[in-house]
């Protein structure tokens, strides 16, 4: 018999709430008595599991914007979460947390200069909350491409973890890692988790009533399964689901875990370990294909985020949305290089370094003159910087939240286009060229079918709220501003 080993996995993820203008969430009614979903979320699972310990039992990813709000809502809870992976860094050489691309963009539908983006923000937030470099990411919604773990591996990830029906290989052995070749020689180790048991976890209360017999009746008979081939590998049995269900989607569930992960496993034959600690140990020695554009939380790959499809009929709002998205992603990214070009070597790498600033560590004013290749005049650098925080608002008009349920009024979508809006309204304040039609005009067909509420009517509401809220004053264009003008 093998070595046989036993992960969970938690994916702990908060769509962002924030109106773009405040930055504060608002109150929301349904979340009575707590003042919004987030504070009601972490009493019920974050705080809870920080307690137990939960944290440095298993592998685990929290989104970065949830992180930054719990940062700042409860710093304890933080500490604790930060303190478990680092014991196991300390103890093994390899942490337990993984980190997400920062704003849970779809990557199979952004542009490569996106997926870029959104990785190095999430590899280095991650490092600046937990004090060292990842070595896994978890992707949101798993949806994954080709060009997607390419990019990651360019920028030091080894590893991800997958659904099972997301290798090309229809027989893949789960209890393996693979290896996916990439470009120029570089790969990604793959872990596949099980499905049979991740959706016993996520989706059938009764099996996750009493730890002691999900180990007794599911885990230890699925290794049993394996040890019958006669095969002496070790083998590695993973859990992965929603971070939120321990607690909060379920009650008692972080209970559950914290037992089941500190039950007599090792006296049953069965090691508690995580991906990193795995490799450390049993690097992948096989190579398998992933399906490309596909996810966990649809089998019809990222079709839900772009348009209808059987998860969310009745969906026809999702993709006059994702094409509004895409079009004035591409006027803003214009008019961000054409400008941007003037001051920086590489525009892009400049809004790479942004994320800097939304850390606090450094000024928008600093990466600017770190980034310059000439004198930047005190007018410039505002309006630089109002560019930048564009490029900020642009990121996030792409949360994957936006598109995931069936309909258009929610706060995901509304919350979307508010964030679409914030970054044309600062492209205008930094440049004076206005899109505020060009927007109105794609969000036009987007409507939700249960109230009739218009994304172009959110898009004039928040840009009302936009102008209110600024000392406007007539911009210059930046690529009229030369050193004479300011005479």
């Amino acid at each position: 018999m093998g070595i046989q080993a036993f992960c969970v996995h938690g994916h702990f993820y908060q769509p962002p709430r924030e109106d773009p203008l405040t930055g504060k969430i608002p109150v929301e009614p349904g979340a009575a008595p707590y003042q919004n979903w987030n504070e009601r979320i972490h009493e019920h699972c974050y705080r809870p599991n920080a307690e137990l310990g939960n944290f440095g039992k298993i592998s685990f990813n929290i989104g970065p914007t949830l992180m930054e709000w719990m940062a700042s809502f409860d710093p304890a809870t933080v500490r604790m979460i930060v303190a478990q992976d680092r014991k196991n860094l300390d103890a093994f050489g390899v942490g337990n947390a993984m980190a997400q691309p920062y704003n849970h963009t779809i990557l199979p539908l952004a542009s490569r200069l996106d997926k870029q983006t959104q990785i190095r923000w999430g590899i280095t937030d991650f490092q600046a909350r937990f004090g060292h470099a990842p070595i896994g990411m978890w992707l949101p919604e798993t949806a994954v491409d080709e060009e997607t773990l390419d990019v990651m591996a360019q920028n030091g990830i080894q590893y991800t973890i997958l659904a099972p029906w997301q290798a090309e290989d229809p027989n893949i052995d789960i209890t393996q890692p693979y290896k996916v070749s990439l470009p120029e020689g570089r790969t990604m180790t793959v872990f596949f988790y099980d499905q049979d048991l991740s959706t016993r976890v996520s989706f059938d209360p009764g099996s996750t009533m009493n730890a002691d017999y999900f180990l007794l009746n599911a885990v230890l008979p699925r290794f049993a399964s394996f040890n019958g081939t006669g095969s002496n590998q070790p083998h590695l049995l993973m859990v992965a689901s929603d971070g939120e269900l321990y607690g909060h989607h379920q009650q008692f569930r972080d209970q559950f875990l914290n037992r089941l992960m500190t039950s007599d496993m090792d006296d049953r034959g069965v090691r508690a370990t995580y991906p990193g600690l795995w490799l450390r140990d049993f690097p992948a020695q096989k190579m398998t294909t992933i399906r490309s554009y596909s996810s966990w939380s649809c089998h019809h790959g990222v079709i839900r985020w772009m348009g209808p499809c059987s998860c969310t009929p009745q969906s026809d709002w999702k993709a006059p949305l994702r094409l509004a998205i895409n079009e004035l992603a591409k006027r803003m990214d214009e008019v961000f290089l054409e400008t941007a070009r003037q001051y920086f070597v590489d525009p892009w790498e400049t809004r790479d370094r942004y994320i800097h600033v939304l850390l606090h560590q450094q000024t928008a004013e600093e990466i600017i003159l770190e980034s310059a290749t000439k004198k930047i005049y005190p007018d410039e650098m505002r309006r630089l910087e109002l560019l930048l925080r564009a490029q900020y608002d642009r990121q996030r008009m792409y949360t994957s939240c936006g598109w995931f349920f069936d309909d258009f009024d929610r706060i995901e979508p509304r919350n979307n286009v508010a964030y679409a809006t914030q970054a044309i309204w600062n492209t205008f304040l930094a440049t004076g060229i206005d899109l505020t039609e060009v927007a109105a005009a794609w969000l036009k067909p987007v409507r939700s079918r249960r109230s009739g509420m218009k994304a172009n009517d959110v898009f004039s509401q928040h840009l009302q709220r936009a102008q209110q809220t600024t000392n406007l004053e007539l911009p210059t264009p930046l690529a009229i501003l030369r050193p004479e003008s300011l005479n």
